[in-house]
């Protein structure tokens, strides 16, 4: 059912008015009551691609987002000269991707990485000690690594998984590595799955082969896609100009009153009976202007489902126990201005007292240098749960000025934007995924009129998300 004609309106705000002071701290004000079929809570890649293409379908929605922006992990620095993106940069190609840049008239071009050793350096970021690369045959090892990939094609698609799960999934990696000897390949894995927490090589296996999957290992091989502006943010600038009041920036939510799959409200079965047979959520959001009321049929929730994220969301036993589980690490992304470093030259965290020489984390995992001459891009993160902001400017300001010990006449760095991803990467033990995790939390699509996209649920990958997302879509947001 859609909230699309008069009566049906009035009759949900009938509804509304009728149990607000079942809500705590909700009086009878002359707020206005937004109504749309679908709210979706959290612009970011998912967030937004769902808000957009809803309307695109013929669906109203009305888009909440905590910050002032869309955007979620995709962050560009406008400087005078050129933008720099300092989260997300490329794009994995497929049809989803092409199709979301075609509707705002966002040309692409290819992104070819550059691979020549002669523009990379590894160094121990505690120490400017330099670090030798891992030797051995990569090709060799990628393409083992590849076999592994092949084995589970599911994995391109989310986390559907067999039962049992496959045992290579839940080794750590580590583990992996010693079983199908991918040591030489270890190097490019870890550049490209970066933001896990103290160490990369305690993770299931199944989180690493995800990251670093056959959409990013073709992009290796044949291109990515970026906007022509170079400017990632555009995208989310275009969504916002077409959103317009439908997007609620700087907005967050106070509270759901949600309905079970009976349509009766959880934690009023007994002594609100007359809300039996509707099945909409009324949701509180606090907005810069105040309170802002919404009902909507349906609620798609693409934020990290982390207790603290959902406070108020009115959640049961069943999905409190879920979400209770997660873990995660923190991830942020820099521009710095600093001087001394050569201008074509990307330089990766190595250490030189672990195994394979993965970074020691918490740490920056790479300088990337950028079109603009003395700026450069920094990613820093690591560590279980979250890292203070503070401690991660220090540590990238501290973890630049150790390469004065590897010759570089490296200035005082300055970090002119910085912003979190955390949480990031969001992930529980391989005991809790043999146990069936996400056979249970799939099994939350739908349940109660929620519906989830995401990270959590796929990986940290736009342009799979958007698929991921046109999936959640089509079988379930439209048809349920």
């Amino acid at each position: 059912m859609r909230f699309s004609t008069g009566t049906r309106v009035a009759a949900l705000a009938s509804v509304w008015l009728s149990f607000t002071s079942a809500l705590p701290g909700l009086g009878h004000d002359n707020d206005d009551v937004i109504t749309r079929d679908v709210a979706i809570i959290g612009g970011g890649a998912s967030g937004t691609y769902a808000a957009i293409r809803l309307r695109e379908l013929g669906r109203s929605v009305a888009l909440i987002e905590q910050r002032d922006e869309l955007g979620g992990h995709t962050h560009t620095y406008y400087d005078a000269a050129a933008p720099i993106d300092y989260g997300v940069w490329i794009y994995t190609n497929n049809t989803d991707m092409e199709r979301f840049f075609a509707h705002f008239n966002i040309p692409l071009v290819a992104e070819i990485l550059n691979g020549d050793p002669a523009y990379t350096r590894r160094y121990d970021f505690r120490t400017g000690e330099a670090v030798a690369a891992l030797g051995g045959n990569i090709i060799d090892a990628l393409t083992r690594y590849v076999g592994i990939l092949l084995q589970h094609p599911y994995l391109a698609g989310g986390f559907d998984l067999p039962d049992p799960v496959p045992e290579d999934l839940l080794l750590s990696f580590g583990d992996l590595i010693e079983k199908y000897d991918l040591g030489a390949a270890v190097d490019m894995i870890t550049q490209f799955d970066q933001g896990f927490a103290e160490n990369i090589l305690d993770y299931p296996s199944i989180y690493i082969l995800k990251y670093l999957d056959l959409a990013v290992i073709q992009g290796i091989q044949f291109g990515f896609s970026r906007p022509a502006s170079r400017a990632n943010q555009d995208l989310y600038k275009a969504a916002e100009a077409e959103l317009g009041e439908d997007a609620l920036l700087g907005s967050t939510v106070a509270r759901i009153q949600r309905q079970d799959d009976k349509g009766t409200s959880a934690h009023h079965k007994d002594t609100n009976a007359h809300h039996k047979g509707t099945s909409a959520h009324h949701i509180v959001v606090d907005t810069p202007s105040g309170k802002q009321r919404i009902i909507a049929n349906k609620v798609i929730v693409a934020i990290p489902p982390l207790l603290e994220n959902l406070d108020g969301f009115d959640l049961d036993d069943r999905e409190s126990d879920i979400f209770s589980r997660f873990q995660y690490s923190s991830y942020y992304g820099s521009v710095v201005n600093v001087t001394g470093l050569p201008r074509q030259l990307q330089i990766f965290n190595k250490a030189t007292d672990t195994p394979y020489h993965v970074a020691d984390l918490p740490g920056t995992f790479t300088f990337n240098p950028t079109a603009v001459e003395g700026i450069h891009t920094g990613f820093f993160g690591g560590g279980a749960g979250s890292l203070p902001e503070d401690q991660a400017r220090q540590g990238i300001i501290d973890n630049l000025l150790a390469l004065r010990n590897a010759g570089y006449p490296v200035s005082e760095p300055e970090i002119i934007a910085l912003r979190s991803h955390t949480p990031f990467g969001l992930h529980v033990s391989a005991e809790e995924i043999a146990g069936g995790f996400y056979r249970d939390l799939y099994g939350l699509q739908g349940y109660r009129g929620m519906y989830y996209t995401g990270a959590a649920f796929h990986a940290h990958n736009s342009a799979e998300l958007w698929e991921f997302t046109e999936r959640v879509l089509q079988e379930h947001v439209l048809v349920d």
